[in-house]
């Protein structure tokens, strides 16, 4: 960063140096603080600048710079925020990554700040704002998007804004409704229960009744007649328009500009970490989001310039102007940005020091313009070395050696020994904190083992796997990079050298080598490191002086006697687990100790005679970085991740494949919905990220690579989430299992339907249907029936209506299921229905029904009792109705009991009275039908449902779908 002189903003004084969120709002073109009671509330009108510090695990700060742009903010605003942006850059050292949000395409980082959603509301501080709170409450819609970064947005309450591909809210004052379109996402519908919970506690005081509407649902309830209701009444709904939120920018192959003084030039050239110079600017083109590069010694001016020319360069090329913008500074590229590039070596320079040599600067800047700095210098916390989450002891413990095909159990005093020519299943099992009983299943791989014997400890150990039922953790463990949960098994783990297995001693011998396996008799010196039960790896070195280090301990093996050799420098840790090891390889030998400096001649000459050694202590140069939960998709045979921001246990998505890398471990975590034969790829998937984050991320291509399936999550897993066990006993897919946690409710909706058993089964309920209820199609010998079998034409309609029932719910709640499927399905049961309706019209005397009148446009409905064995208000709804007897039905309408269809509809000028019009769609209409087939063509083309409390024996229960009747 430049010293040029810089005009301090006084609104920025003293922010950035503690962990959070601070938010201004550009007020008369100046940043000025939002109060923390408003943070989350944006407004259409206004920008804001909102700055993120996280302190990573290595104590160093972390900063991104957003800054938002309502819909109707001016431009002159929306520029302020921009320019101040890069002062607050500037003022924090220039290393914070700065994003640029448009509303309503707010980068998934920005809204995991305001989880779970924010809500832009209308109005701003020019035009003087609005407090929802005081005035009287208003009925909104909202439609949300988005899996797991959820965007809401408010639509006009109107049935228009509905449609049968998105998730809705309808938030009232005593009630708030989930609208599920037919066709809508599983797991958008799990998210948008979490903005329900949120509106609930924000607008309701936390008290207020949730109710699920299913589009398409054939069950009558009163949350969805009460629904409707809200909407003037049932009547179809329309397909989703295409808008301008639909409209996704495609991702192009990047291309890399320059920028010099303003103007853009083309590289044309393949995208290496060295063509970006540290002077320049430069501007990353992947189409859908724009990167800005800053070098780290780039002015401030020339930081503005680029920022400007950017701009110009969306107008030029017809960008949106809600395309989003990333500007990245030199050392502190995100994973996006690194991914568009054919490799990123790692740096060894970046980070802590670059942080400090950054807040020294500003520092000095500061005390010179008179600012309090206190604090601001303080780059890094303490850092904690915990003890990892390590498994539950007192388990049983099992490890074959891998020979040939075959695998070879060891015996119980070998277990701890490792041969790094050969390869190792280890099977722990052992009881959790909850009596659960859990299976840690891992295989390891010595660094010289031979190709066919890796291959075959891979199949042995899926086989193991597979057998007991994908319960098990899966673990592929490389020598040299063993997590703390598997060196914590064995007390102590000795790492020797050689191998016992046939493979290695073939290799051996066609090499020509030497074979080097330990031998209890022979000459070893071992060294020991560990100081504690999750890091006591112990190590069979080259048997000479020069592997000696003053910073550890050292067991010397000479045929029958041993030594310990005790470092100046080492810890007492250390020496306790040398006589460990010691008495672990040779129980009962006695042990010889020696401090640094009093060896013997005899030790000297075991290894060859004392040479010089090194006493410093050799440091390990650990990368500390943050876990990093992602999603994927693979393209052209390429890896492509998506991260998770500030993910929790609330992002494992049971339909779902994640990988949670923490740099020293890499987990391919998978939903239970996630199907069987792509959970065998799990570790096909996860080497394909270990070679994506060995080119951009520098993690080593050794890695623990861990399978974890949903439900049998282990501790070193959850330590990662804020974890709550009990989800895991809860089944369904990811909107049944939310609505379970959050509303202790249970959806209606159940197992999909697997194979072809919807059609079939659809195709039975329409014959059934057919032959049930229509009387003309089983020609003469339904017209010669005694009267007496009308009660069993009453039983045999019954099983017909629940058997289409069935066959119609079932095809509802497939998620996969095409409109034209629908459609066609809609069209065989109307037509089953008409076929029916006609009949019954036609047929009156197995029912004692009058003649029909003539007049098709005065339909009339007469009023009666049904049979006994269909009671639909008790049974279907779970409700009892009271009953509204002939004699009561004719005193409240004048002693009438047969009503033309004008005065049923909801708009009529002479309403019939005992109808439940806020019930029209869950109350159930029994009626005669005069010349039904003709009343029919009214219901479809007015779109009108009728319910009523009367009851006939025609006893039909007539719910719409879509624009159609169906018989539930």
């Amino acid at each position: 960063m430049s010293n040029a002189k810089v005009v301090l903003e006084p609104a920025f004084q003293g922010v950035g140096h503690k962990p959070g969120t601070e938010i201004w709002r550009i007020e008369d073109f100046k940043p000025v603080p939002l109060p923390k009671s408003d943070y989350g509330k944006f407004y259409c009108g206004d920008s804001y600048i909102v700055l993120q510090t996280t302190c990573n695990k290595g104590g160093a700060y972390l900063l991104d710079i957003h800054f938002w742009i309502g819909k109707d903010s001016s431009q002159d605003e929306a520029g302020t925020a921009a320019i101040k942006t890069i002062e607050l850059d500037t003022m924090l050292g220039g290393r914070a990554v700065q994003h640029r949000e448009p509303q309503g395409y707010e980068s998934d980082k920005f809204l995991s700040y305001f989880k779970p959603c924010i809500i832009p509301m209308e109005g701003g501080f020019a035009s003087g704002f609005k407090k929802p709170e005081e005035e009287k409450f208003e009925t909104r819609l909202y439609i949300c998007k988005g899996k797991r970064a959820i965007r809401v947005k408010e639509v006009p309450f109107s049935r228009s804004s509905l449609n049968h591909d998105d998730v809705f809210i309808l938030d009232t004052e005593k009630k708030i409704y989930q609208f599920n379109g037919a066709n809508s996402n599983i797991q958008e519908r799990a998210k948008a229960l979490e903005v329900i919970q949120h509106l609930k506690e924000k607008y309701h005081d936390g008290v207020c009744n949730v109710a699920i509407v299913d589009d398409g649902k054939l069950q009558a309830e009163s949350d969805s007649g009460e629904f409707w209701v809200l909407f003037g009444g049932f009547a179809p709904i329309g397909k989703k328009a295409v808008s301008d939120d639909d409209v996704v920018l495609e991702t192009t192959a990047p291309k890399l500009y320059s920028i010099n003084n303003g103007q853009l030039k083309l590289e044309d050239i393949v995208l290496t970490k060295s063509i970006l110079e540290n002077t320049k600017c430069f501007l990353l083109d992947c189409g859908a989001e724009l990167f800005v590069w800053v070098g780290r010694v780039t002015q401030v001016e020339d930081r503005k310039t680029a920022s400007a020319a950017v701009e110009k360069f969306i107008i030029k090329e017809n960008r949106p102007k809600t395309t989003r913008i990333t500007q990245v500074i030199q050392g502190y590229e995100n994973h996006t940005f690194k991914s568009k590039f054919e490799s990123w070596p790692a740096s060894s320079t970046a980070g802590n020091s670059n942080t400090e040599e950054g807040r020294i600067k500003v520092t000095a800047l500061l005390k010179q313009k008179g600012v309090d700095v206190k604090g601001i210098s303080k780059s890094s916390a303490p850092v904690n070395d915990e003890v990892p989450p390590l498994l539950d002891g007192g388990g049983k413990l099992e490890v074959w050696c891998i020979n040939g095909s075959a695998k070879t159990a060891l015996p119980k005093e070998e277990l701890g020994k490792f041969y790094s020519g050969d390869c190792y299943i280890v099977l722990y099992t052992y009881h959790s904190g909850d009596k659960k009983e859990e299976f840690y299943l891992t295989y390891w791989i010595g660094k010289h083992s031979v190709r066919e014997d890796q291959e075959m400890v891979f199949q042995i150990a899926n086989t193991l796997w597979n057998s007991m039922k994908g319960r098990p953790v899966l673990g592929r463990i490389y020598q040299g990079k063993e997590p703390p949960q598997f060196v914590a098994l064995f007390q102590p783990m000795v790492i020797l050298k050689g191998g016992i297995s046939s493979g290695y001693k073939k290799f051996v011998e066609e090499k020509g080598q030497k074979d080097e396996t330990y031998c209890a008799d022979g000459i070893a010196l071992i060294r020991v490191s560990g100081t504690s039960v999750h890091n006591n790896k112990t190590l069979q070195v080259d048997a000479v002086s020069t592997s000696l280090s003053s910073t550890d301990c050292f067991i010397l093996q000479s045929k029958n006697v041993m030594f310990t050799w005790i470092g100046n420098s080492s810890s007492y840790e250390q020496q306790q687990w040398a006589g460990k090891v010691a008495e672990f390889l040779k129980p009962g030998v006695a042990v010889k100790h020696c401090k640094e400096g009093t060896e013997s001649s005899t030790f000297w000459s075991a290894i060859g005679g004392k040479q010089n050694y090194t006493s410093k202590n050799v440091s390990t140069d650990v990368a500390i970085r943050e876990p990093h939960l992602y999603t994927f998709s693979l393209r052209n045979g390429k890896l492509e991740v998506t991260e998770v921001f500030n993910f929790s246990q609330d992002d494992l998505l049971t339909e779902d494949t994640m990988i949670l890398d923490t740099h020293s471990e890499v987990f391919v975590w998978m939903g239970q919905g996630v199907e069987t034969k792509e959970k065998q790829k799990a570790f096909e998937i996860g080497e394909k990220y270990v070679e994506h984050a060995v080119a951009f991320e520098g993690i080593s291509p050794d890695v623990p690579l861990y399978k974890v399936i949903e439900g049998n999550e282990p501790c070193f897993f959850r330590t990662y989430f804020s974890w709550d066990s009990t989800r895991s006993v809860i089944h369904g897919n990811s909107f049944e299992k939310k609505l379970s946690v959050l509303f202790g409710m249970r959806s209606e909706g159940g197992p999909k339907s697997s194979g072809d058993g919807g059609p079939t089964q659809r195709a039975s309920a329409l014959a059934a249907l057919s032959s049930a209820l229509n009387p003309s199609s089983q020609g003469k010998q339904s017209d010669e029936r005694p009267p007496s079998s009308g009660d069993g034409g009453h039983t045999q309609r019954a099983s017909a209506m629940a058997a289409l029932s069935s066959s119609i719910n079932t095809s509802s709640k497939s998620q996969t299921q095409s409109h034209s499927g629908q459609g066609s399905q809609r069209a065989a049961a109307v037509a089953a229905l008409s076929n029916v309706l006609t009949a019954e019209g036609s047929h009156s005397p197995h029912h004692g029904r009058g003649s029909p009148t003539a007049d098709a446009a005065k339909t009339e409905l007469a009023p009666a009792s049904p049979p006994p064995e269909i009671e639909p208000d008790a049974t279907e709804t779970g409700r009892t109705e009271p009953d509204v007897s002939q004699e009561q039905t004719a005193n409240e309408n004048g002693g009438q009991t047969i009503f033309s269809y004008e005065r049923l509809i909801s708009k009529s000028t002479d309403p019939v009275s005992g109808i439940d019009y806020k019930r029209r769609e869950v109350c159930t209409f029994y009626c005669i039908l005069e010349k039904s087939s003709a009343l029919l063509p009214h219901f479809l083309v007015k779109g009108l449902s009728i319910c009523c409390k009367y009851r006939g024996i025609g006893h039909f229960t007539l719910v719409f779908i879509g624009s159609c009747f169906h018989i539930p």
